[in-house]
């Protein structure tokens, strides 16, 4: 840490902009494999909370990489430093009063454990959208295993890279014959029982 840069503390603050908006702001960080529907889940999310007027930002993990993070690969080093920078984002607009939504693959529970720790307490809602392989495999919207299997992509989560299941995530759901509407559902029923929303 560089001894010459000093925090600089904001006249408005976190509390304040959570109640112009009516809400908590919490980041709802969606994990899962790839194929898994997290993205898919997220933005269903973000449309109910949009109709139930309340402020949002999706952070998605290919349209991260298309900008503040499109200079790093999939090695493990530069996955924790993409991890690492996005929570970094959705702690700022946390802070800034909204509710964040991420969907990452964000395979090692050490990395997520880090967001949690940098967050506010209470702020980080981890939601493990648990699909099988077998069903991701099927899916595969981007062709992306199809590519890991034949060695074309090195280091794919599921395939030749581990995923590490969440021990305890706030908001579990088993993504394999349940509809997107459900699936969001159950998130938009976590943050009113908890009085987020």
């Amino acid at each position: 840490m560089n001894e010459n840069i000093v925090w600089h503390d904001h006249h408005i603050t976190q509390k304040e902009r959570a109640q112009l908006k009516k809400q908590t702001p919490c980041i709802l960080w969606f994990t899962g494999l790839s194929g898994s529907g997290k993205s898919t889940v997220a933005n269903a999310v973000e449309n109910l909370l949009f109709k139930m007027n309340k402020h949002t930002y999706l952070l998605d993990g290919d349209n991260v990489r298309h900008g503040l993070n499109k200079g790093l690969g999939f090695s493990e080093e530069d996955r924790v430093e993409n991890i690492r920078r996005v929570g970094e984002v959705a702690k700022l607009f946390c802070d800034s009063g909204l509710i964040v939504l991420t969907a990452f693959i964000s395979p090692f529970e050490v990395d997520r454990n880090m967001v949690r720790k940098i967050s506010r307490p209470g702020e980080f809602i981890e939601v493990f959208i648990d699909t099988p392989l077998s069903t991701c495999e099927q899916r595969d919207p981007k062709g992306l295993y199809k590519k890991a299997r034949a060695g074309e992509i090195k280091d794919f989560t599921g395939i030749d890279s581990p995923y590490e299941v969440p021990s305890k995530p706030e908001v579990h759901i088993k993504n394999d014959g349940i509809t997107i509407e459900a699936a969001a559902q159950n998130v938009i029923n976590y943050l009113q029982q908890h009085n987020y929303i």
